[in-house]
């Protein structure tokens, strides 16, 4: 299982994520910051559980791209 965590809150609207996981994440058009499709809220982080492994190569590619560090990824 992957577990992808985000902290939209401290998102300064990069788009590096969405370039790099489009599946997972996308930019939205009424505040510019991103967001974690699918994700859970939980006091202002989004978490997505997903049996998808294939989800992981990506989804740490922008984790490891994002500038603010506000987006961690995980196999569990």
């Amino acid at each position: 299982m992957v577990v992808v965590t985000l902290q939209r809150k401290k998102c300064i609207g990069c788009n590096y994520c969405v370039e790099l996981a489009p599946n997972q994440f996308q930019m939205s058009k009424k505040d510019g910051k991103t967001v974690l499709l699918h994700g859970q809220d939980k006091k202002g982080f989004f978490t997505l559980k997903s049996n998808d492994e294939l989800i992981f190569d990506a989804c740490d590619n922008a984790a490891k791209a994002c500038p603010v560090k506000i987006i961690s990824v995980k196999q569990v």
